[in-house]
């Protein structure tokens, strides 16, 4: 992972945006399961990237040679019965990154920023048996379970879900 570092973002310009549309057509098209389907168009993915920002959404972005490679996020629960969590979303590797400790840095950096937002318990989902679920379970992230039939894949066919939850230290 030589040369990565990854950032906090409050704002993207207009080339950061087609580079994320670029990782999540990307992912997308190469099967992830991140709430799109293939195959995903590119006016698609920069009206997501667009509209991304807001009070509630921390976004991370991870970047080698001045380009971005990877991108994390983190949904912070803002009703006040909730502000001890947030979610944990988007976590995307540009496919041709893949496997070489980005996604891992992401994960330790989003930590980083839910303790700076005050959060000590995050969530997340994804597919089931997806190859993903490895660096949940490797970066400390708790499996509570699967629930079948929770998101139609590209393949058009339902596919469970597995939810996992870490608890932070103070």
């Amino acid at each position: 992972m030589s040369g990565v570092s990854v950032r906090r973002v409050d704002a993207l310009d207009r080339e950061q945006t087609r580079q994320l549309a670029d990782i999540l057509v990307g992912v997308v098209n190469a099967g992830a399961s991140v709430g799109f389907l293939p195959p995903l168009d590119r006016d698609e993915a920069t009206t997501y990237w667009n509209h991304v920002l807001g009070p509630s959404t921390v976004l991370l972005i991870a970047e080698q040679d001045g380009r971005i490679v990877g991108t994390g996020q983190l949904d912070l629960a803002m009703r006040a019965n909730g502000r001890n969590r947030a979610e944990v979303c988007k976590v995307l590797v540009h496919p041709d990154e893949q496997g070489k400790g980005i996604g891992k840095a992401l994960m330790a950096a989003l930590e980083e920023e839910a303790h700076r937002e005050g959060r000590t318990l995050l969530h997340l989902d994804t597919n089931e048996g997806d190859k993903s679920n490895r660096l949940y379970v490797s970066a400390g992230y708790t499996p509570v379970g699967t629930i079948p039939n929770w998101a139609i894949g590209g393949d058009g066919k339902l596919h469970g879900t597995t939810f996992y939850y870490k608890v932070l230290e103070s």
